[in-house]
């Protein structure tokens, strides 16, 4: 019996630490996607042009975008979904309301995203996890079955989307008179501006004309839908015991790599590419933004996994589960620090450094998390911002979730119901 137990325990310690690490790893695909936003403006990033990026630069800005930007953010989401119905589980068995618990960690994180957007960047991801938080409490008691055939239905939704035929001519084409003019504007404020001048224009200036913002509206609206898929991936994953004991899903990890990692680069590489060397009409341009960033980021999560499945592990994927426990603290410091790095109120580097150069930096601070979290955790056992999160979370100063209740039947009341 104790042995079962033991066997038990190290399972789930083992599926811990391959779920922080998938944290870990993904918050380094998360900064150099970003980079792209510190330095260039949300806008600024797909037009290299405006910002003189040509030759070399050029060619490792499209690596970017088909390798990293849009395939990282969804492993966060996967992880999200993950941790949702991870946290339900553990408050229902001690008999807890789960739903009560997880719609105040909602509530908080779109208070934090906020704060975030408003403050410090307006490439924010929190408020939106938060929002989608709520429309995933529909799935939370739903069969692995289920959430599957959503998933599957979904994809095929933005796989049909995205093989309406693209006017490459159109495409193309230079971007509108307002939206180059917002992109000049940041670049001089971004670049040369104080904190109270850049919080300004962030929050007050129009980044589209009322035309573009018609079609803006409708893309928020529809954006859950499009990265719905990975949340509920990521639920079934939990309900499912995908990670539980790697060991055992080397064949199945490996597989799944290979195919989704193929597959997502060739639809990626495709919607990057065949602008430069076709002309005319072309069905399919748009899979690549929404359907193989998720397939690429379904084969990095099993690709990472796999490494869990060796029988030496690696000292560096300790340092990923140390970052992936302070994940939202190491997310909102990455963007304390570019931002100081690419900002006037900083180093002031916003649209100068390149984008090699602008990756070497922030892959730099990423190392130095990977550095500092482990020393970190040997002192405390959580996180500030994730403190305060499960503070809030469970109503509790001691950031716990309480005792279960006790049980009040009588000894032979309880031996009668069984």
């Amino acid at each position: 019996m104790l042995k079962v137990e033991v066997m038990k325990v190290n399972k789930s310690t083992k599926r811990v630490q391959l779920i922080d690490g998938l944290r870990g790893f993904s918050l380094a695909g998360i900064i150099l996607a970003n980079m792209l936003i510190f330095q260039y403006g949300i806008l600024g990033e797909s037009e290299p042009k405006l910002f003189g990026i040509e030759g070399a630069d050029l060619a490792f800005h499209s690596f970017l975008f088909i390798a990293v930007v849009g395939s990282f953010m969804p492993i966060f989401a996967y992880m999200f979904g993950f941790g949702i119905v991870k946290l339900s589980d553990s408050l229902q068995a001690r008999d807890l309301r789960p739903k009560c618990h997880l719609a105040r960690r909602f509530l908080l994180l779109i208070g934090i995203g906020m704060l975030h957007a408003t403050f410090l960047w307006e490439g924010d991801i929190l408020t939106f996890y938060g929002a989608t938080g709520f429309f995933l409490l529909l799935f939370l008691n739903r069969k692995p079955k289920t959430l599957l055939v959503w998933s599957v239905l979904l994809l095929t939704v933005m796989g049909a989307i995205g093989m309406v035929p693209v006017n490459l001519e159109e495409s193309t084409a230079e971007s509108s008179s307002h939206t180059r003019s917002y992109i000049m504007q940041s670049r001089d404020v971004y670049g040369s501006g104080t904190y109270l001048e850049i919080m300004n224009f962030r929050n007050h200036a129009a980044m589209f004309s009322e035309e573009e913002s018609s079609v803006m509206l409708v893309g928020i609206l529809f954006a859950p839908i499009l990265i719905a898929p990975m949340f509920l991936l990521g639920m079934r994953a939990a309900k499912r015991g995908t990670f539980d004991n790697p060991q055992t899903m080397h064949r199945t990890y490996a597989q799944r790599a290979a195919i989704f990692i193929a597959l997502g680069l060739i639809l990626k590489a495709f919607s990057v590419l065949a602008p430069r060397f076709f002309t005319g009409t072309l069905p399919g341009l748009g899979l690549g933004d929404l359907l193989g960033g998720t397939l690429l980021a379904l084969g990095y999560i099993y690709a990472f996994a796999l490494l869990y499945t060796t029988v030496r592990r690696f000292s560096l994927l300790q340092n990923f589960e140390a970052v992936g426990k302070l994940s939202l603290t190491n997310y909102l410091l990455q963007t304390v620090i570019c931002t100081t790095i690419f900002y006037g109120y900083g180093l002031g580097l916003f649209g100068r450094a390149g984008v090699f150069v602008g990756a070497v930096i922030v892959l730099a601070v990423y190392a130095v998390q990977l550095w500092l979290s482990p020393l970190y955790l040997k002192r405390f056992k959580t996180g500030p911002v994730e403190k305060v999160l499960r503070i809030w979370t469970y109503l509790s100063w001691k950031g716990q979730p309480r005792k279960p209740r006790k049980d009040l039947t009588l000894p032979e009341e309880r031996g009668q119901a069984s």
